[in-house]
């Protein structure tokens, strides 16, 4: 997606090659890559400089730098030298890949490489080191298998680049009785992620000072655009107007010295009626611009949202796993459409209105939070400040369901779960769709109850779950759960059930 707000890769290649083989068949084979990779509109940086020493590794790192490269790809064209390769990621500041050449290019006796061993000294050095690098599920190949490596790790990358430059900024406290937003930010740290935490008043005085701001008619005038005629509450578009000025200043005045920016704030209760709307349609406008605000101030949920973006190179949501489809829509709408899907492989995800309306159906309308209407309003009273959701049912499409997680006891964990929302109007309100899950039944009782996940999870627009998989390795996230086949029972599982 093209935002300021997400990192562009930069992706250089460096190739590597052991003093005992011939150099030429590093850069050969380096040269055939960087080819490959124009040939389907990857541009790279080839550094001329080929690493067979320490002062060959320096220079090489610092022509890459100069160059822009903010990303690599290490190539191992023969055995590659131990030291100075896995020194190349502990000296470079950003992503780094690992992958070796495959024989055939020349004869296999002046012109056999070795690099299918050399791999497996690499990766034994980079854990020596401690160093992270990724290293793809079958790292070794023909310029063509690199080329779709490199095609490959440039999501993998942009996430990595992004979490190193990006602070989250939170107002207000986490809601009472809404402790599974409550998690330790001590996760972030470790992750390299910079934190802002700040009071809902904050925020307020904040609103305030930007009413009358004479960029208020231009953004309500987009808010119509967007929405049409009829779509929205007309008295409520400057309030809306301003309160998105409002985080956009934040964001510009708060960044510090980090890059990019995702927001987790507080929704209710108090915050309807002091600021007189929903912030709903707000966070669905920023959201789809590469700037996410989680709801409930849920730290981790933006956090995922963030790497979701960077990952499916798209906007995303974050919907609460929230209730089972009724086994009478089930029967009337799911199964006659969609043979093979059980009841059990689905459920409603839903929040009160943060997807951006480019991802729901053409019936999506500003419109009122009805659970707030009820707690906070004068019963039968017409709508007031509850109003600001976007609602509608979600447009079908493949998902990916994941989320990045630091649990009660500081431990970093994470799942991934691919599947499709299907075109089935769900008669409810919100923002809202019918997602199918395969094994979902399975996967909710043995990940995210068993393993205490919180009831918000981001969804990526594409089944980009491979990404998402490989950033989390990268990251060095040891628990990354799964919807798992039958035939893959998880431990938990009750073997005669």
């Amino acid at each position: 997606m093209h935002s300021d707000n997400i990192p562009e890769v930069k992706l250089g290649i460096i190739a590597v090659s052991r003093d005992c083989f011939p150099i030429q068949l590093s850069e050969r084979r380096r040269s055939a890559i960087v080819e490959a990779c124009a040939k389907r509109g990857l541009q790279v940086i080839e550094v001329a400089r080929t690493v067979e020493s320490e002062a060959d590794m320096a220079a090489a790192v610092r022509e890459a730098t100069e160059a822009g490269a903010n990303a690599l790809t290490v190539f191992l064209g023969n055995f590659g030298p131990e030291t100075p390769e896995t020194q190349i990621a502990q000296r470079f500041d950003g992503p780094c890949m690992f992958v070796g050449a495959a024989e055939g290019d020349g004869n296999l006796i002046d012109g056999r490489g070795d690099a299918y061993c050399g791999m497996l000294n690499c990766s034994y050095n980079l854990g020596m080191r401690h160093i992270r690098a990724h290293i793809p599920s079958y790292p070794v190949g023909t310029a063509d298998d690199i080329a779709q490596m490199m095609a490959d790790f440039v999501p993998v990358a942009r996430a990595v680049i992004g979490l190193s430059h990006l602070k989250i900024i939170t107002f207000g406290p986490r809601p009472q009785d809404f402790f599974a937003c409550n998690a330790p930010i001590k996760g972030l740290y470790e992750l390299g992620v910079e934190v802002e935490e700040n009071s809902e008043l904050d925020l307020l005085v904040s609103f305030k000072e930007h009413e009358g701001d004479s960029r208020i008619q231009a953004i309500c005038d987009d808010m119509a655009a967007e929405m049409g005629e009829g779509r929205y509450y007309p008295d409520l578009l400057p309030r809306m107007a301003q309160f998105e000025l409002t985080l956009l200043d934040w964001a510009d005045a708060h960044k510090g010295s980090r890059d990019y920016v995702a927001f987790a704030d507080k929704c209710w209760p108090a915050f309807p009626s002091q600021f007189g709307f929903e912030p709903c349609f707000v966070n669905s406008r920023l959201v789809s611009r590469g700037i996410p605000v989680a709801c409930e101030v849920d730290i981790y949920g933006a956090l995922s949202e963030y790497i979701g973006m960077c990952a499916s190179d798209d906007t995303v949501t974050l919907l609460d796993i929230n209730n089972s489809v009724p086994k009478s829509l089930y029967d009337e709408k799911v199964a006659p459409a969609y043979p093979g899907v059980r009841l059990t492989d689905t459920f409603m995800g839903f929040h009160c209105g943060n997807t951006p309306s480019c991802k729901m159906c053409a019936d999506r309308a500003v419109k009122y939070q009805l659970i707030q209407h009820r707690l906070l309003e004068p019963a039968g009273s017409e709508p007031d400040f509850t109003r600001g959701t976007l609602e509608g049912d979600i447009a079908p499409s493949d998902i990916t369901f994941y989320r990045l997680q630091c649990d009660s006891e500081g431990q970093l964990r994470a799942y991934v779960a691919e599947g499709r929302i299907l075109d089935v109007p769900t008669g409810s309100f919100g923002g809202i769709g019918v997602f199918d899950i395969p094994e979902m039944g399975r996967f909710y009782r043995h990940v995210l109850l068993e393993k205490r996940y919180p009831h918000h999870g981001a969804v990526a627009f594409s089944h980009c779950g491979r990404a998402l998989f490989d950033v989390f390795r990268y990251l060095g996230i040891a628990d990354i759960a799964y919807n798992q086949p039958a035939s893959v029972p998880y431990p938990t599982e009750n073997p005669f059930e």
